[in-house]
């Protein structure tokens, strides 16, 4: 099983893969562990990653990129017009309201969902992944920005799911990052000791992130997290896009914005200009040749004059630092390390801001592009029951406050509470109890619009169905479990109707004596499955008296209602609810099914284009190769009449190539090269057979050599072969002989023959000749000569007797007569002949 991290940045993307020898990050086809988040679409299919990349210009409004932050998000959303000016591809608005992209695929208009489009990255990256491991991939944890809401973390699984992938966990990026900091670190302070704080600062290409966490031994927490959703990389450049556009347009002329190529190639330039002031702060030069209108444009920059013009952005820097320890309740002396990743932290006056803040050195010990991937392996590890990882638990945050709205039968209004706070521990989960006599709708939204980056507060509504009062006609007791998941997705996962059934008909329900507000009464059951969160008490709301809060276990307390003095017998059972979701921007089942189906066909299109395509090279391939040998290796072995027809065949073939066959079937290239092997395979066969024969020849005549010596040997009676049956012997100067005047006949018809026709003799015969003669004469030369053995009579004598007269260890039998009054049988089993002894 593999275990797959996804780190889905706006400008590129990574993939990590735990092994058992640890994390490592994989490279795609061209050995780069960055795959650009790029998708260009084609006549005939789709290029993605690099080689997108590189049609960025050629193929300006069918490429598509910078299209993360689209996820979730309606045409008419204020961060999508602000967009809309700097892309070279058009957007356009969907039938469901949200943001399509317009691309020409397949000779024919095509409108995506961003869903769709990030489905193809990932599909891209998955792909890579299994070239790598030579295995499926399918379970992934997938990184999104820490202040994705709702919306854009459902439209991330979707994509997701298009793409074949079954996501564990969207992990936000900041936590990812602290996961791969942590779970190597030997010496964290004990879980009974004070934790150890540290701030993450994550700096990309679009956005701006910051989280502080406290590390213990084993465990993670997230305490706060802070970001600009705007401050990244690409800021910086949009600054000097501008000002070379100001500049390019006095000096020599030139409305650069109005032309997308130009705009790309000048971003380009920019790009690569800013990377070289973070390491130089000498004058750099910008030109570019054939920029507009054939005029070749230049200008220089340095860091200082930069950093004037940047002034409004690194401004920015400070404020989300100074958020994050006030949601911390942390002093700056509380903070151990400063932990900088993104591509944007390479900016030394962004470093510096930082730096300056805390007051310390910035510490980089993490890979600051490829962190985030490693985190997310590390998390789907953890989450994978393939693997064995060392114990880390992880606790999240919300970054948004989450509210409640339902309607108040006996107000004729509506009430609402704040059932998750900022900073709230994710996942979690907690249970609300309502007494009503129908069914009801909780609608969910963030309580505190004005601090999300996103246009409708609005999350999802929930209708609780089958809602029936109880037999006496009072209301029943609801529960509803509302919850964060491990996604950071809110949703209302279940709920469920206490049925409440007395004993004795004298003695009162519990709970079913209220007043008419009891319709209107909210109890929260906290669930909290971390041991660290246990000591947390919500807070109740004053001006709200619908809302009772318990501890998870205990029982349930009302605050309006006197104590009873005696509760009556009673029977309770639950029967669950189905709840129907109306969630925001979400797609129905069946276009995921569509969407699912399409891009299925879109991979198999790339498939059988990349087929057509090899197969096209491969011609291109052999015309070049065939040209090239005639006139240099294969010179001497095809006739000139020959040559002439096939170099004029092969220049045929390229014209056709470049003109009737630049956009042929697969099978017609394969055709046409079976065509022209037919005409060139016979003069490699010539090449090669010259190259080969010698050294087979040479090989024989060796073997027949070998015999030869042995038969002579034979025939001289040397004590070496004189076991070998004469016969035997007979068959092997037979077969050398043949041998020997096989060899000499072919080699001496072959030097007559020209090289420009078929040899007369080719290298598997004498293949076959040397087989057959090794299988003749080797078993009968090799044959073992027999041992001499000396007679059994003889050897068994010596073996009983030993040395003769008494020397050595083992007398003799004349020692046994000299030395003993009885002699010894030379024979064990011979019994001596009774005799009388006087």
């Amino acid at each position: 099983m593999s275990v797959v991290g996804i780190d889905l940045g706006f400008q590129s993307c990574y993939v990590a893969v735990a092994r058992a020898g640890g994390i490592e990050t994989i490279a795609n086809e061209y050995s780069d562990r960055c795959t650009p988040a790029c998708i260009s679409f084609g006549p005939k299919n789709r290029s993605i990653g690099a080689a997108a990349k590189s049609q960025v210009i050629s193929n300006a409004k069918n490429t598509v990129q910078g299209f993360k932050r689209f996820h979730g998000r309606a045409f008419s959303d204020p961060f999508v017009e602000a967009e809309k000016s700097n892309l070279a591809y058009d957007i356009v608005q969907l039938p469901t309201g949200l943001t399509g992209i317009k691309v020409k695929y397949m000779e024919e208009e095509r409108n995506f969902t961003t869903e769709q489009v990030t489905a193809m990255l990932l599909s891209k990256l998955k792909e890579t992944a299994e070239s790598v491991l030579k295995k499926p991939v399918v379970d992934c944890v997938v990184s999104v920005p820490c202040f994705y809401t709702d919306a854009e973390r459902r439209s991330v699984m979707d994509a997701t799911q298009i793409a074949g992938l079954n996501c564990l966990r969207l992990m936000n990026e900041t936590t990812a990052v602290a996961l791969a900091y942590g779970i190597y670190k030997q010496d964290l302070p004990a879980l009974e000791e004070k934790p150890r704080n540290v701030v993450f600062i994550d700096m990309g290409h679009s956005s701006y992130q910051v989280s502080v966490c406290a590390f213990n031994r084993g465990k993670l927490k997230v305490l706060a997290t802070a970001f600009d959703t705007t401050l990244g990389g690409r800021k910086f450049d949009e600054v000097l896009v501008n000002h070379f556009c100001e500049e390019f347009g006095k000096k020599y002329k030139l409305d650069i914005k109005s032309k997308i190529r130009a705009l790309l190639r000048l971003s380009q330039e920019c790009e690569k200009l800013k990377k070289l002031m973070s390491a130089n702060a000498s004058d750099l030069p910008l030109s570019i040749e054939c920029f507009m209108n054939d005029v070749d444009v230049s200008g220089i920059m340095n860091r200082g004059k930069f950093l004037e013009m940047c002034d409004d952005l690194l401004a920015r820097v400070e404020p989300p630092l100074r958020s994050v320890l006030e949601q911390a309740k942390l002093k700056k002396e509380d903070i151990y390390a400063v932990e900088i990743v993104g591509g944007a932290t390479r900016i030394p006056a962004v470093k510096e801001k930082i730096s300056k803040f805390f007051g310390k050195e910035l510490s980089t010990t993490l890979n600051a592009d490829e962190a985030v991937t490693r985190g997310c392996a590390l998390q789907c590890a953890i989450l994978s029951p393939a693997f064995k990882v060392r114990e880390f638990s992880i606790t999240d945050v919300l970054p948004y406050p989450i509210s409640l709205r339902w309607n108040s039968p006996a107000e004729e209004g509506s009430s609402d509470c704040e059932v998750f706070s900022k900073n709230h521990a994710a996942p979690f989960s907690k249970v609300l109890t309502f007494y009503r006599k129908e069914p009801f709708t909780l609608e969910a939204y963030y309580s505190s619009p004005q601090d999300v980056p996103y246009p409708d507060p609005a999350i999802a509504q929930f209708l609780v169905q089958k809602v029936t009062p109880q037999s006496d006609g009072s209301s029943s007791k609801v529960k509803v479990k509302v919850r964060v998941n491990v996604h950071g997705i809110f949703s209302v996962s279940s709920a469920s109707l206490v049925e409440v059934h007395t004993f004795e008909e004298n003695e009162e329900p519990m709970e079913t004596d209220q007043n008419a507000k009891e319709e209107e009464k909210m109890q929260v059951d906290q669930e909290e499955p971390h041991a660290e969160e246990q000591q947390q008490t919500p807070e109740n709301k004053a001006e709200s008296e619908e809302m009772e809060t318990s501890q998870a276990g205990s029982k349930d307390k009302k605050v309006d209602q006197p104590p009873q003095a005696k509760k009556a017998k009673v029977k309770t059972s639950t029967v669950d609810l189905p709840i129907e979701n109306q969630l925001l921007w979400q797609i129905d089942r069946e276009m995921l099914n569509l969407y699912i189906e399409n891009e299925g066909k879109m991979i198999m299109q790339d498939k059988l284009e990349k087929e057509r395509n090899d197969a096209k090279n491969a011609v291109e391939e052999y015309v070049y190769e065939m040209r090239d040998k005639l006139s240099g290796e294969y010179d001497k072995f095809v006739s000139e009449d020959d040559r002439n027809s096939f170099s004029l065949k092969l220049e045929d073939t390229e014209n056709w190539l470049y003109e009737d066959g630049e956009d042929q079937p697969k099978q017609v290239y394969v055709d046409k090269l079976a065509e022209l092997k037919s005409l060139g395979q016979p003069i490699k066969m010539r090449f090669q057979e010259s190259e080969e024969r010698p050294k087979l020849f040479e090989e024989l005549g060796k073997q027949i050599q070998q015999y030869m010596k042995v038969i002579s040997s034979f025939k001289n009676k040397e004590d070496q072969y004189d076991h070998l049956d004469a016969a035997d012997m007979m068959k092997v100067e037979k077969s050398t002989n043949e041998a020997m005047e096989w060899m000499n006949n072919k080699l001496n018809l072959q030097n007559k023959q020209s090289l420009t026709v078929d040899p007369v003799v080719k290298a598997r015969d004498i293949e076959a000749k040397i087989k057959e003669l090794t299988n003749i004469c080797s078993p009968i030369i090799s044959k073992p000569k027999p041992k001499v053995e000396p007679p059994k009579e003889e050897q068994k004598n010596a073996e009983q007797n030993g040395p003769l007269d008494g020397q050595g260890d083992n007398p003799g039998p004349r020692a046994a007569e000299q030395g003993a009054d009885t002699a010894v049988p030379s024979d064990p089993d011979k019994k001596l002949p009774e005799m009388d002894i006087d």
